[in-house]
């Protein structure tokens, strides 16, 4: 056979393998690799597409051909090294090194599980009706919450996030405790596919592409008004729209469905009859209703009686505003040994950075601002860390400082008392966005309340009010006056001689 051939044909492979091998675990090159599968059949449906990545990874249980159809059906295998690639991108795992598999890192910062995602947009697609998807929430989420509802043992250690090895070129995920059931990416993909599945439902869609729905969903690009202009369907609004969707009471039954469809399809029952399973599932959502419904007690202990650690967990990240950890923006360690902070604190104390003194609106630009702000308060200042304890962007999401448990160096004589959460940016002439304000004014504070970590008869101040400066701006200052919680201080000034750990 003619040498050009085979050199022809050794040149094929090498950059096919080197195509695929080059994909990271990133959303964007997960698009790409949508875009290959679009691309060898280029009249195929978002539906044909769906299939055949699930086929790819593996995904065809009983369970899911009890409401989608058999993969193995969904027409020519996928090439080899893209198959693999799919595989590995979407097969879901935890790891007992703490690795999670089958997740990918998206542009806005935040993680996400793809399977549960897939799931419900194969679920969206399949309806013909809209706002109804059969199958919806057992595919996406009451399986996984089944499964962590009836978890005996408490023992585990549930943490809100992990870590990537690279921001740049993802390639392994590691949680930041001990491996359970339930994780953040499982729940954020949960709930996109819940969000993005009822979307797409009963719609006509003839010359939708679902690269291009990915893509909006998940990179879309915010103005100067951050997400005050930016539009509902976007991944930045994946809790609020999927509380919007999900009423506590269906969930629960979706809940106690998905366990009993299991243990049908599996022949393997537990013993507990219907009644018993369905007041098992009651018990342990008491406090994701609270959470959902606003009727939070904050009187009450935030670990009700019955509430296994995984749904407590589910219930902290719905009812706390989404927080980008240490290690995502880029930390350095604390410098020293950090004191531990009494809990619960009585106060929050608001700044602004004055400089960065523009708002951020990306994950990239406030990781960056961040890690310029540690670098002055550890090195210009000689303080051990940053000094707030968390910081709200313009990007949707709140950053972690030094966080819930460490005291911070913000408000010199209080560091103790309260913590002090700053906003990026200079607010002498302006204000934050609604939406940023909204995230520390109300999502915060009540996930701090509901935790343990305020008094539930905390006082808001602002830096200016016990500190002789002009932080937080007199435009930002006015605004905070009219907060609920907002109080005038009784002891203004810092007492002689103090000197604080910084």
């Amino acid at each position: 056979m003619d040498g050009g051939f085979w050199k022809g044909t050794l040149v094929l492979l090498v950059c096919t393998y080197t195509a695929e091998a080059s994909l990271s675990l990133h959303m964007d090159d997960f698009i790409k690799a949508v875009k290959r599968v679009e691309a060898q059949d280029p009249g195929s449906k978002p539906v044909a597409v769906l299939k055949r990545l699930r086929r790819a990874a593996g995904l065809n249980d009983a369970f899911i051909q009890h409401f989608l159809s058999d993969a193995a059906t969904s027409g020519p295998e996928l090439e080899a090294n893209l198959s693999a690639y799919v595989h590995k991108a979407v097969h879901h795992s935890v790891q007992e090194d703490a690795r999670e598999e089958g997740v990918v890192l998206t542009s806005d910062g935040t993680t996400v599980a793809l399977r549960p995602l897939l799931l419900g947009l194969e679920a969206g697609f399949l309806s013909k009706t809209r706002g109804q998807a059969r199958g919806l929430y057992h595919l996406t989420l009451a399986k996984d919450l089944g499964l962590s509802l009836r978890r005996r043992s408490n023992r585990q250690h549930f943490d809100a996030d992990g870590c990537w090895d690279n921001l740049t070129s993802p390639r392994v995920f590691t949680l930041s405790a001990k491996p359970s059931l339930l994780t953040t990416a499982l729940v954020n993909g949960g709930m996109d596919g819940v969000v993005l599945g009822m979307e797409v439902s009963g719609k006509a869609r003839q010359h939708l592409k679902l690269s291009s729905l990915l893509t909006e969903y998940y990179n879309h690009q915010l103005n100067s008004e951050g997400l005050d202009s930016a539009p509902r369907l976007i991944s930045r609004r994946r809790r609020e729209n999927f509380k919007g969707l999900t009423l506590p009471p269906a969930l629960a039954r979706w809940v106690v469905k998905s366990v009993e469809l299991e243990q049908q399809l599996g022949g393997n029952p537990s013993g507990e009859t219907k009644k018993q399973l369905r007041a098992l599932v009651r018990n342990r959502l008491k406090a994701f209703f609270h959470t959902v419904t606003g009727k939070h007690n904050p009187k009450r202990n935030v670990r009700a009686p019955g509430i296994s650690g995984d749904m407590q967990y589910f219930t902290v990240f719905l009812g706390c505003p989404p927080i980008i950890p240490r290690c995502m923006w880029g930390a350095e360690p604390y410098r020293g040994t950090p004191t531990r902070l009494t809990l619960p604190l009585s106060f929050m104390y608001i700044h602004h950075t004055h400089s960065p003194s523009e708002p951020c609106l990306t994950f990239q630009q406030c990781s960056a601002d961040m890690r310029s702000m540690q670098r002055f308060h550890q090195e210009d200042r000689g303080w051990d860390d940053i000094g707030y304890s968390f910081v709200a962007g313009s990007d949707g999401y709140i950053y972690e400082g030094r966080g819930w448990h460490w005291q911070g160096a913000h408000t010199l004589g209080h560091n103790s008392k309260g913590y002090g959460v700053s906003f990026i940016g200079d607010y002498t002439a302006r204000l934050p966005s609604q939406h940023a304000m909204r995230l520390v004014r109300d999502q915060l504070a009540a996930c701090a309340v509901g935790g343990g970590r305020l008094a539930s008869s905390f006082t808001v101040q602002g830096h200016r009010q016990v500190v002789s400066t002009s932080c937080p701006g007199d435009t930002f200052y006015e605004e905070i006056r009219g907060w609920e919680r907002f109080g005038v201080c009784r002891n203004t000034g810092i007492p002689a001689g103090i000197v604080e750990k910084k």
